[in-house]
């Protein structure tokens, strides 16, 4: 690993804490057992803000990605949305335990995810410029695990610190889960504490650069001329096309896990921090050693493998009546998480020409986020017309199964 790639995998360590604690295990958990009317209220309330944040993510990222490449400007943007991310984070602070808050909360969160998800976009494609020849799964995959690790570590701090010690050694009020509210601000300093290595040693390209109204022309240029080639390249329309709907599935399992532990097995705070901490031991165990061999046996054979096993465990997990199956199910599963995504973007990075890169991963940002308003959208419609949380998650391995089923007719290159 050279410096430029620690460099690199380390904002993977900075910005999984947004996902992990705000996404997942503390703030989704406590806007739906806390904040919202009531826990089944709340699933559907989060499913339809993480439709429309998906909704965003699909109509900028693209053309945002094009603007980078044609303006050189990747190491800009990202800082931009980076900070952007750590604003809106913050602001989930003045959230209180009461439903009229509901909606100020799903804004802020809304908006955090549509900059983090941009935000991913300029990294993403600063991957093929600090990976060795033939090491990018290797690279994508030790930043993956990294960023498994420092979500664990944000998580641990959350539950030291601020969500266990009663009284608050900083004078927080439980009462008004400014305990839990607190791990918002925790995240948004995580993020500005460990962003910055990154963005000092991936500089931009020197040399004069064009207006960013001229560099607005040229991406939109080059997003329509990428898209008019995909006919000529079906093996990449494929990919684009399984990735729509597999991670549509990966991130609405991600979005609503904890939401679902607290309302079917009724686990407090505590305890989702602390099965949100083994979650990441087993997703980072299985991201960095499964790198070690993706070069090897392929990035779609991986990611193939991946997505099977996590519909059979899934499926498992759907049927658990008891805490310690869940756990059991649940730690299995993390193990294949981090190694779908991870190899999904190494094989990107493999299709994609240096030079369209950002735009490239603008689309693979596209595929992941055009449909993401329907995960979430069918896990709360299902939700809501059931009134069963299990019901809804079901939902989830349907993407999963029809993701997969296009991926395999994906030749990968030699």
């Amino acid at each position: 690993m050279t410096r430029k790639a620690w460099a690199w995998a380390l904002y993977d360590w900075a910005n999984s804490s947004f996902p992990t604690v705000v996404s997942t295990f503390v703030i989704a958990a406590y806007f739906a057992s806390g904040i919202a009317a009531d826990r089944v209220t709340g699933q559907a309330q989060w499913g339809w803000m993480q439709s429309a944040a998906g909704l965003a993510v699909a109509v900028l990222s693209p053309l945002l990605g094009a603007v980078a490449d044609a303006g050189g400007r990747r190491r800009l943007m990202l800082g931009v949305f980076t900070l952007l991310t750590a604003a809106a984070t913050g602001m989930i602070w003045f959230a209180q335990p009461d439903p009229s808050w509901a909606l100020y909360a799903l804004v802020c969160v809304g908006l955090a995810t549509v900059t983090f998800e941009i935000g991913t976009v300029f990294y993403n494609a600063m991957l093929p410029g600090v990976a060795p020849p033939g090491q990018l799964g290797r690279v994508s995959g030790f930043g993956w695990g990294l960023g498994y690790a420092g979500g664990l570590a944000c998580l641990a701090v959350s539950l030291v610190l601020l969500v266990q010690p009663d009284p608050s050694p900083f004078g927080l009020d439980r009462g008004a889960a400014e305990h839990v509210r607190a791990t918002a601000l925790l995240v948004a300093a995580w993020l500005l504490l460990f962003s910055w290595p990154v963005l000092l040693a991936l500089p931009d390209p020197a040399g004069p650069r064009p207006s960013w109204a001229e560099a607005a022309s040229r991406g939109l240029a080059e997003i329509a001329g990428l898209i008019r080639t995909l006919p000529r390249k079906p093996d990449l329309a494929r990919f684009l096309l399984a990735r729509l709907f597999y991670t549509d599935g990966l991130n609405t399992l991600f979005a609503f896990g904890a939401i679902y532990a607290a309302g079917v097995f009724g686990m407090g705070f505590s305890e989702i921090l602390v099965f949100g901490i083994a979650m990441n031991v087993t997703a980072g165990l299985g991201a960095a050693g499964f790198a070690l061999v993706e070069d090897r046996i392929g990035s779609r054979r991986l990611v193939l493998g991946a997505l099977a096993a996590m519909v059979v465990l899934g499926a498992g997990l759907l049927m658990a009546t008891t805490v310690l199956w869940f756990w059991v199910l649940a730690l299995s599963l993390g193990l294949f998480f981090g190694p779908a995504q991870a190899a999904s973007r190494s094989f990107m990075a493999q299709l994609a020409p240096p030079e369209e890169v950002a735009a490239h991963f603008g689309l693979f940002a596209l595929s992941g986020r055009i449909t993401g308003f329907l995960g979430p959208a069918a896990l709360a419609a299902v939700t809501t017309a059931t009134g069963s949380q299990r019901m809804g998650m079901a939902t989830v391995l349907v993407f999963l199964l029809f993701g997969a089923g296009i991926l395999a007719t994906v030749r990968e290159r030699a």
